[in-house]
């Protein structure tokens, strides 16, 4: 009590690291291939806004390759969304996730990376093995059923 009484004098919260699934460990869905995480995402992403705005978001996922959750890291303009990597680590740490997959898409319904792609993947990557916590692929979607992988393409 007596540190709690100190810590509020220099104004500073205390933070409570809580972790509860929804989704019991049996029903969780497994990813076994770039094509599981493209299926799992179009169920997940609106269709509506697919060709309209660029989202990012993040796979959150056990050592057993079942996903923990998705989550929507950002949503922006026509050309680009703002990605930032401290919570996406945050959110990392907070489902005991072991690893991630990124995806994001282009609403050109062009799939090739862009330079800008290609280097926030490698900062999610290596922000990740500092924490151990592996950057399994990204993905790029469109409204089209394809998509590029990182990983199936060598970039990753």
């Amino acid at each position: 009590m007596k540190n709690a009484i100190q810590l509020s004098m220099f104004g500073v919260a205390e933070v409570e690291l809580r972790y509860k699934s929804k989704v019991p460990a049996s029903q969780r869905r497994k990813i076994s291939c770039s094509r599981d995480v493209f299926t799992l995402l179009k169920e997940n992403w609106n269709s509506d806004t697919v060709e309209y705005v660029e989202e990012f978001k993040v796979l959150l996922m056990n050592r057993a390759n079942a996903v923990l959750g998705i989550l929507p890291v950002s949503k922006g303009g026509i050309s680009g969304t703002v990605t930032d990597v401290r919570i996406i680590l945050q959110a990392a740490l907070k489902s005991n996730a072991s690893g991630l997959i990124i995806a994001h898409n282009h609403p050109s319904g062009n799939l090739n990376p862009s330079e800008s792609d290609i280097k926030i993947t490698q900062k999610i990557k290596d922000a990740g093995n500092i924490m151990d916590i592996k950057l399994l692929d990204h993905l790029i979607i469109t409204a089209e059923d394809d998509f590029y992988s990182f990983v199936d393409n060598g970039l990753l």
